[in-house]
């Protein structure tokens, strides 16, 4: 069923209208378990979209496998989705770093409450997120140390590559995913991708990993395919490559390639002399799980993160 969230009057008679799609199993009225899957915050980030297509058509074609409740809020950021802005248009503001909002401020604010407070007394809340149009992103689950105990048992069924427990100091407090957490809704942030793409394998990826924990949690009784066990990573064990030029960077690697220490990355090249600029090389052995999309690069754009003491990415 078809609810609103939250409405907005806008200038010249429009309006914002957050909506989400609540599914209930048949039955009785006893309390049941309940998933949130929320995207769409940014609004240069799509990979989020085509999941909740696939999780509702998997649920539609199986009703009678549902078992609890299953919230999908598909966009956050309507007015960003709608003009391809990654933040608030108009406010010049990332929508990400108003959380959990005011029922008494302006008007983003009131907004941010306004969705708190609807996905408060969720078991779980999985929020999607892409990369932006300059990095792809290997399928992974981001959570701070402060709630790694909790989360990563819950992202070990999500069918991920991998987990990155990031130190806390580093978390901002004003996401959605932390004023949860610290509302206690169990909320794991997933980035995969690449901005302003659906890349159809990783959301089927993670879309077997939804109904893998579903069914852990008991929202889902139909079948689960087997998952990928993920590496989980400290922030040590990432290393960052950031350009020492400016120029085309033309790489030499794939996502998910391994490479040794001293491994060629990629290189920057200069068009206007036809020089190489920066030849990269890994400094770690592991893992390229971010590498660079978008070709134009200046001096300190990250180009790669290599996910250290990785031997190869394990697949099912």
């Amino acid at each position: 069923m078809i609810e609103t969230v939250v409405e907005v009057a806008l200038p010249v008679d429009e309006k914002l209208m957050i909506q989400k799609n609540r599914i209930t199993p048949a039955g009785g009225q006893e309390r049941k378990r309940r998933i949130s899957i929320v995207t769409g915050t940014h609004g240069d980030e799509l990979e989020g979209q085509y999941v909740c297509y696939e999780v509702q058509r998997i649920i539609r074609e199986h009703p009678e496998c549902l078992t609890g409740v299953v919230d999908i809020y598909p966009a956050l950021n309507p007015l960003g989705i709608d003009s391809i802005t990654r933040g608030i248009p108009q406010f010049d503001l990332d929508m990400n770093r108003i959380f959990p909002g005011s029922k008494e401020g302006v008007f983003t604010e009131y907004v941010a409450a306004e969705i708190v407070d609807d996905i408060l007394g969720s078991d779980v809340c999985i929020d999607i997120h892409a990369s932006n149009i300059y990095l792809r992103e290997i399928p992974q689950v981001r959570i701070s140390e402060e709630t790694a105990e909790r989360l990563v048992p819950l992202a070990m069924h999500l069918n991920v590559d991998f987990i990155w427990v990031h130190e806390s100091a580093t978390v901002l407090e004003s996401t959605l995913a932390h004023s949860l957490n610290m509302m206690s809704v169990p909320t794991l942030v997933v980035e995969m991708g690449v901005g302003m793409r659906i890349t159809k394998e990783y959301c089927r990826q993670l879309v077997t990993g939804i109904f893998h924990l579903m069914k852990e949690l008991g929202i889902w009784n139909g079948e689960a395919e087997e998952v990928r066990e993920p590496f989980i990573s400290l922030n040590g064990e990432v290393d960052f490559v950031n350009a020492d030029a400016s120029g085309i960077f033309v790489p030499e690697v794939e996502i998910g390639t391994y490479l040794e220490r001293g491994g060629h990355i990629g290189d920057i090249l200069n068009p206007l002399t036809g020089e190489v600029e920066n030849s990269l090389k890994a400094s770690i052995a592991g893992t390229v799980f971010t590498v660079r999309e978008y070709p134009i690069v200046y001096h300190g754009s990250l180009i790669a993160r290599i996910l250290g003491g990785t031997k190869q990415w394990k697949k099912k």
